[in-house]
C-alpha cells in the first residue's frame, strides 16, 4: 500500500516557507552578556557578524519588542528571532504503509525525508505531512536519521506515544518491554571480526561533544550515556560488508557512532570517523550511506506481540535473500 501526501511523483518539490520564529528564554548564566554575545554563544550556527545583520534588519525581539541596538540581557528575558521565509529542498512525499490499526501507525520511510523540523526542515517534513493528510494525525514517537530507511512508528493517541517511545528509547535493555529493533548496513570492509553470523557485543558511550557548526552533537564520549548495540556480520563484499545491527538502546545516531567507534563506519557515512570521532565541518544530516530498520518487535500493552518488517533494498540484502 502506498500513500502519497502531495508533490509531483510522489516528491514535495522545493519551496519557499512562511519563516519561522526561534524563542529563548535567558537564564541567570547568561545575564551578563549582550543579545549578540548569547545568539553567537549559544546558536553558533551564524557568527556574531550575522546575527548583528538580523538584529538590524528588525528580526530580534526582546520581551516582545524590537531589539533596535545590541544590549546586556537579564534573567528572565524572552528573546525571539523572526526567521524570514527560506527555501525547503525538494523531499519524498510517498511512502509504503505497513500498519494501522487507526492508533497505531507504520510506514517505511524512504530515503532523503526528514522525520521532524530541524536542520532547515520546517514544512517539508514527515510531521508535518502527516498533520497535513488526516485529522487526527499521526504522530511520530521516534526519529529515523533523513537519509536512513524504514520503520517509522507514529502513533495517534498520547498514551500510546508513551509506552512506545519507553520501549523504543530503552529496548530490549527492559526485558519485560520484549522491544527488538534490527537494522541493515553497508559498512567499510574488512574491519568486522568474527565469524560470519556471531553476534559482536557494541559499548561504547554516547554523548555531546563540542562542534564548531552546531555548538555540540552526538558522538562517542567516555562520559556519555550507556549504549548498547549487538553487530552480526551477514556478508563479506568487495566494496562492502552486509551487516545487521539490534539495539538495545535508542541513542541518537547509535548505529552509526558504534560502527565507527568499532573502526566500520558505515559505507559512504560523511560524517562519523573511525573510531568514532566526527568531521568538523559536516552536519548529522548529510546522507551517502546506506542503513535500514529492518525488524521491529513491540510488546503491546495487553502482552501480544507485533511484528513488523520493511524490506531491505537489494543492496541491503544478502546473496540468494529475496
Amino acid at each position: 500500500m502506498s500513500t502519497d501526501a502531495g508533490g509531483p511523483a510522489g516528491w514535495l518539490p522545493a519551496a519557499l516557507n512562511q519563516g519561522w520564529t526561534y524563542r529563548d528564554r535567558i537564564g541567570p548564566a547568561a545575564a551578563a552578556l549582550s543579545a549578540l554575545d548569547y545568539y553567537a554563544t549559544h546558536h553558533p550556527h551564524s557568527d556574531r557578524q550575522e546575527w548583528g545583520g538580523r538584529l538590524q534588519a528588525g528580526e530580534i525581539t526582546r520581551n516582545g519588542l524590537r531589539l533596535e541596538a545590541d544590549q546586556i540581557l537579564a534573567a528572565g528575558d524572552r528573546l525571539a528571532w523572526r526567521r524570514p521565509p527560506w527555501l525547503e529542498p525538494a523531499v519524498p512525499s510517498s511512502w509504503r504503509l505497513v500498519y494501522d490499526d487507526d492508533d497505531l501507525h507504520v510506514i517505511d520511510k524512504p530515503a532523503g525525508l526528514p522525520v521532524m523540523p530541524a536542520g532547515g526542515f520546517l514544512e517539508h517534513t514527515l510531521l508535518r505531512m502527516l498533520e497535513r493528510a488526516v485529522a487526527p494525525p499521526p504522530r511520530p514517537v521516534h526519529r529515523l536519521g533523513r537519509f536512513t530507511t524504514g520503520l517509522l512508528v507514529c502513533a495517534r493517541q498520547a498514551s500510546t506515544r508513551a509506552w512506545l517511545s519507553a520501549q523504543l528509547r530503552e529496548g530490549s535493555s527492559a526485558l519485560a518491554s520484549g522491544c527488538r529493533k534490527v537494522y541493515r548496513a553497508l559498512v567499510v570492509p574488512g574491519v568486522v571480526v568474527g565469524a560470519i553470523g556471531e553476534p559482536l557485543q557494541l559499548t561504547t558511550p554516547i554523548g555531546r561533544l563540542p562542534h564548531p557548526l552546531l555548538g555540540s552533537i552526538w558522538t562517542a564520549a567516555a562520559d556519555g550515556l550507556p549504549a548498547r548495540s549487538s553487530l552480526t556480520l551477514l556478508e563479506r563484499r568487495a566494496e562492502a560488508d552486509l551487516v545487521e545491527v539490534e539495539i538495545a538502546t535508542g541513542r541518537p545516531h547509535q548505529i552509526r557512532i558504534h560502527c565507527a567507534a568499532l573502526g566500520a563506519p558505515l559505507l559512504g557515512d560523511p560524517l562519523y570517523l573511525p573510531g568514532g570521532g566526527v568531521r568538523t565541518t559536516v552536519l548529522p544530516g548529510e546522507g551517502g550511506y546506506r542503513l535500514h530498520a529492518h525488524r521491529l518487535e513491540l510488546r503491546r500493552p495487553d502482552g501480544s506481540s507485533l511484528l513488523l518488517a520493511a524490506e531491505a533494498a537489494a543492496a541491503l540484502r544478502r546473496s540468494g535473500e529475496a
